[in-house]
């Protein structure tokens, strides 16, 4: 009778054992399964490299490396660069902040390809970044130029984009020009005279004209002194051919072939949460963009003080709240 309640006490010991070893092992496959999930759903950490696409090859750079969704950033131009991203590192504490230099710029292939240089190959560049870097669930977040081209993308690719950020956004060469109209009238009498007469002349090359140009820019433009970010270490220098060829002389005349581009009432299509900011003495004058984010079902609005339309130099902390603020209101 012992040797048998012994012999049942084996058993039980050894079932309770087995049973432990399996709870262990299939509590440790679930770990690795979800280690795998997160991967799989956010397999992005800091780096930086090359995509093909038609014309050559485009430069992509990712900072962090977090749990939360990536944010794809669009940069201003056409012809501009995208070291200005540099200025949201904070936000690549919790997630992967990507952005990439539009094909004939910065640090991708440079062209004077014209074929190259219209609204939808440009489309296509984003689509190729988004592609090769797997990009299941991201944000979108446009910059004066890049604010049409997000437009654009996601009107062709809505796909996997959870928000857009529109900053400082450009959508319609009619609208910006009028915005540009009001803003130089109140410019100094001298220096509207050079820009009144450069318009009447078509000629954009005199000392005059770059005078006032740097005049309005700092007023409109960027009105504090530059500061480079510390990761920005590596030359990236725009084109000057693309940004005359697509826009013009200066941000307040459009000669090129954006000259009858007109896409704002496409954002009454738009069906994700966005956001729309733009400096307090910014060229996107606040009126207007205040007015164009109603087009928008799930928009918010927000002027960042003391800032033309380079709102991430002249009041970085600000910029970056407003889009913390919307963040976290997406995902909460």
């Amino acid at each position: 009778m012992k040797q048998t309640i012994f012999k049942s006490t084996q058993s039980i010991v050894k079932a309770i054992m087995l049973s432990i070893c399996m709870v262990a092992v299939i509590i440790s496959c679930s770990q690795k399964q979800a280690k795998e999930t997160d991967k799989s759903a956010n397999n992005l950490s800091t780096g930086e490299g090359y995509v093909e696409v038609e014309g050559g090859k485009v430069w992509y750079g990712i900072m962090g490396g977090g749990d939360k969704t990536p944010i794809l950033c669009l940069h201003g131009g056409p012809g501009g660069t995208s070291a200005g991203y540099y200025k949201l590192s904070e936000l690549a504490e919790e997630r992967p902040i990507i952005f990439f230099d539009q094909l004939g710029s910065g640090r991708s292939d440079h062209h004077q390809d014209t074929s190259l240089l219209k609204v939808e190959k440009f489309v296509e560049q984003v689509h190729a970044v988004k592609e090769a870097l797997m990009l299941d669930n991201f944000y979108l977040m446009g910059g004066s130029w890049g604010g049409a081209l997000a437009l654009e993308y996601y009107l062709v690719h809505p796909e996997g984009i959870k928000g857009l950020i529109f900053r400082s956004p450009y959508f319609s060469t009619p609208i910006w020009e009028k915005d540009a109209d009001i803003l130089v009238s109140q410019l100094p009498d001298t220096i509207k005279a050079a820009i009144y007469q450069a318009e009447k002349d078509s000629t954009f090359n005199t000392e005059a004209y770059a005078a006032a140009n740097t005049y309005f820019l700092k007023q409109h433009g960027r009105r504090t002194e530059k500061v480079q970010h510390p990761y920005d270490t590596v030359p990236s220098p725009g084109n000057s051919f693309i940004y005359n060829y697509m826009w013009g002389p200066s941000e307040f005349t459009a000669t090129g072939t954006l000259k009858t581009y007109d896409n704002h009432e496409a954002l009454k299509k738009v069906k994700v949460p966005a956001l729309f900011t733009t400096g307090e003495y910014d060229e996107a004058r606040p009126e207007t963009i205040e007015e164009l984010s109603k087009l928008v079902p799930q928009s918010s609005f927000v002027v960042i003080p003391d800032a033309g339309h380079s709102t991430l130099s002249d009041n970085r902390s600000a910029m970056i709240g407003a889009i913390q603020t919307f963040l976290k209101e997406q995902e909460e």
